[in-house]
This record gives structure tokens, sequence and C-alpha cells, in this order.
């Protein structure tokens, strides 16, 4: 398997690119200020903080800036310490999607990622492809339901994840996404290749479960329930009997 990925130099660091870069991209472009003065902007996510979604030519991309969480926060709310251009998170995750994508999983095709270096510390921006026509499953159950058979096709997505050994950190409801009939892991910060085992499988899935309830908790009316459950795990369970 090929992986053309290779680091542009810049003033503050270096930007990590993939045949999919445009070869005119400039460290600005990792700037929500750069897409809005051309009014590229074609709308965002938010969440914790916020994702922007814009449009390069035909093309359309999210960019996402990496935040901190949980006790570092408090600390730096982006500042993450440098050991190296390939260790950072945002170069990590460029690495592990682009190898994802050419093995035909779905997730979205990496565009590239910028690093910006200051002392002992960096700060990083990711720039990957925006699924057309997707939208979460928190979005999308509360509004309508998924159908038995739609709930072992996502178990048996994550199944198919799991048995090339693909452990996904932060595996939860928004993190999934529904285009069509076909399902896509996003947001693979943290995420890597693992031994196939089913206890981090299990603790996987038992992430996926949790952050279902939270959300049913925020919105009763929303489309899940154990039977719901219980179908993705009889769609998981076809493709990975051991778990």
């Amino acid at each position: 398997m090929r992986f053309p990925m290779h680091f542009i130099k810049t003033a503050t660091g270096c930007i990590a690119a993939t045949d999919a870069t445009p070869t005119e991209i400039t460290p600005t472009w990792f700037r929500d200020s750069f897409w809005r003065e051309q009014q590229l902007i074609t709308g965002t996510s938010k969440g914790r903080y916020t994702t922007w979604f814009v449009r390069y030519a035909q093309q359309h991309w999210v960019l996402r800036h990496y935040w901190r969480g949980g006790l570092m926060e408090k600390f730096s709310k982006d500042a993450y310490l440098f050991t190296g251009f390939h260790q950072t998170r945002a170069v990590a995750e460029l690495v592990l999607l682009e190898q994802l994508y050419q093995q035909g999983l779905p997730v979205p095709k990496p565009i590239a990622a910028n690093i910006e270096r200051f002392g002992w510390w960096y700060r990083a921006d990711i720039l990957i492809e925006r699924i057309a026509g997707a939208s979460d499953l928190v979005a999308i159950l509360a509004h309508t339901t998924l159908t038995e058979t739609q709930w072992q096709a996502l178990g048996a997505q994550i199944a198919e994840f799991h048995c090339r050994g693909v452990y996904h950190a932060d595996l939860n409801a928004k993190n999934i996404l529904l285009s069509g009939d076909k399902f896509y892991l996003i947001d693979f910060d943290r995420g890597c290749f693992k031994k196939v085992a089913s206890q981090w499988q299990q603790a996987n899935l038992q992430r996926l479960l949790r952050s279902f309830n939270k959300e049913r908790g925020k919105q009763p009316t929303l489309a899940f329930n154990e039977q719901c459950w219980q179908w993705l795990l009889k769609g998981y369970h076809q493709v990975n009997p051991r778990t």
C-alpha cells in the first residue's frame, strides 16, 4: 500500500501533504478567516468548538482545529508538546485516514494537515473531505428512525473496522455519518491500529452505547432503544463473531 505523504516546510513548521493536496496550499488555508474573506465558508458544526465547512474549486472540505480536553484544557486550550512532526496528532490522524481510505474503508479522504511550532509546543489543524449529503446519527435519529437492516449494516460496518484492527478513540453517535445507505466513521484523532482483541473491541462498543444513551437523555424522543442496539450487535457479530 502506497502512502504518498510529504512535508512542505513553512515559516513556522510544516504542512503534511498527500496526493490530494493542492500545490498552491499555504498555512493560511488552515484559518477560517482565509475562507471567510473569499466567502467560501459553506457551513459549520458546533460542539465544544467550531468546525468549518469550506469550498475549494468543486470540492467540499472540513477544517478542524485540534483542541485540548480534560484537565489539560485548564492549562492550554490548544498547545501540545512537540516531539517530532510524525508524532503530532494531526499528522498521525492524516496518516491513519490515508491508510483507511486506501483500504476502501468508509472514511473521509484526507487532504492536508498544518503544524505550527512555537518553542517546545505546537498547534495543529487538519483539512479533510466533507462527505456529500451526510448527517450524523444524532441529527438523523432526532427526526426519523433507522430500519432493522440499517442498524445491522451499521454493526457490520463497525465490525469490519475492528476486524482490521482499527481502534477509534472516540466512537460515538456524532462521529458516525449516514449518506444515502452508507455509514462513515469520522474524527480519528488519537485513533490507531491495534492487535485484534475482544477487550478493546468490547470497550469500543460500550463507549458507543453510552453515547447513544447520553444523547437519548438529552433528547427523550431520540429514535434509539434497546431493540436498536440488539440489531446493531446482530450485524456486528455476523462479521466479528468472536467479540
